[in-house]
């Protein structure tokens, strides 16, 4: 399937005293294009990928350079990079793509989530079915 694309409008309130987002809000986008991507392969909502829920165990950003504050969208870029038994990893590239094809990235970022139960909120084994759905969303 290859990357999935979110094209994400910063917000005036992304904003710090600097004039650029916020380090925090990139975990925000990151969620919002992780939805995105969730909600885009699953085509009946009782029986869609990670539906009882997941969990960030972890996140890892590398700020590459500063976004300020633009009416135009930025681009995200994300795929599985690894699909193990109880967790996956996801990987990101917030960037611009030029009109010659180079590329301005922003931030780089990696998130490792754990599917969980929502009556407990205890850990459980990813199911066949939604391995094989994040294992076609690697990159291609």
């Amino acid at each position: 399937m290859g990357r999935h694309v979110v094209d994400l409008k910063p917000r005036w309130a992304d904003m710090d005293a600097y004039g650029h987002v916020n380090n925090v809000t990139w975990l925000e986008y990151l969620q919002e294009a992780r939805v995105d991507m969730f909600h885009a392969y699953t085509s009946d909502p009782g029986e869609g990928l990670l539906v009882e829920g997941v969990v960030v165990s972890r996140a890892v950003i590398d700020y590459k350079r500063p976004l300020v504050f633009r009416p135009d969208p930025v681009r995200i870029e994300m795929w599985v990079s690894r699909a193990g038994v109880a967790s996956f990893t996801i990987d990101y590239e917030v960037l611009d793509r030029a009109d010659d094809g180079s590329r301005i990235v922003y931030v780089l970022a990696q998130t490792v989530l754990v599917p969980v139960t929502l009556e407990d909120g205890r850990p459980r084994r990813l199911r066949p079915q939604e391995r094989k759905v994040l294992e076609g969303l690697g990159d291609d």
